[in-house]
C-alpha cells in the first residue's frame, strides 16, 4: 500500500527523437517548397483579366456665403413714474384748559404742575407702532422710521438709530 501523503513521482524524461537527422531536414525542405509553389501559382492565376482601376476625378466645389445684416429697429422707451409709498397719517391733538373765571385771571401764576411746555411732550407721540402704541427706547424700528425722531408716552425724545446690529429707538 502507498502513502497518500507523499509526493507523486515525476514521469520519466522523454526519450530523444529516434528519427535520423536527414529525415527531419527533408520535412523542412518539403514544407518550404510547397509554400513557394503556392505563392507562385497564386500570383499567375488571374485568367488573363486586367485589374480595374477606379480613378476619381476632382469635382469643382462652389461655396457661396451670404451674411444678412438686419437694419436697426426703432427703440421704444416707456417712462413709468414711480408711485410714492403711502405713509401713516399722524394726527396731533393739543388740549388746552380753559381759565377758571373765579381765580381772578391776571395773577400770572399757575398752582398746577402742568405748563404749556409740558403739554407739547406728554402723551403725544408723532410716530406710533402698527398697533397704535407709542414706542419706547430699546424697541426695534421699522424700515420706514430709520433716522426719525419721536417721543415716548412719558414725553422723552427718542430717535431711530443703528445700534447693536439693529435699528432701535434710543434716547436723544
Amino acid at each position: 500500500m502507498t502513502n497518500p501523503y507523499t509526493t507523486p513521482i515525476p514521469p520519466p524524461p522523454r526519450r530523444p527523437d529516434t528519427r535520423p537527422l536527414r529525415k527531419r531536414v527533408l520535412v523542412w525542405i518539403g514544407g518550404a517548397a510547397l509554400f513557394v509553389a503556392g505563392a507562385v501559382a497564386g500570383s499567375t492565376g488571374d485568367d488573363g483579366q486586367q485589374p480595374v482601376e477606379a480613378k476619381v476625378k476632382p469635382a469643382t466645389t462652389v461655396t457661396a456665403t451670404v451674411t444678412a445684416t438686419p437694419e436697426p429697429a426703432p427703440t421704444v422707451t416707456e417712462t413709468v413714474k414711480a408711485k410714492a409709498k403711502p405713509r401713516p397719517t399722524v394726527t396731533v391733538t393739543k388740549t388746552a384748559k380753559a381759565a377758571d373765571a373765579g381765580t381772578g385771571g391776571g395773577s400770572g401764576t399757575d398752582s398746577g404742575s402742568d405748563s404749556v411746555g409740558d403739554e407739547d411732550t406728554t402723551g403725544t407721540c408723532t410716530i406710533v407702532s402698527n398697533s397704535g402704541n407709542c414706542y419706547s427706547a430699546g424697541q426695534f424700528c421699522r424700515n420706514s422710521d430709520h433716522g426719525a425722531v419721536t417721543t415716548t408716552e412719558g414725553g422723552d425724545r427718542i430717535k431711530c438709530v443703528y445700534k447693536s446690529n439693529a435699528w432701535r429707538w434710543s434716547y436723544v
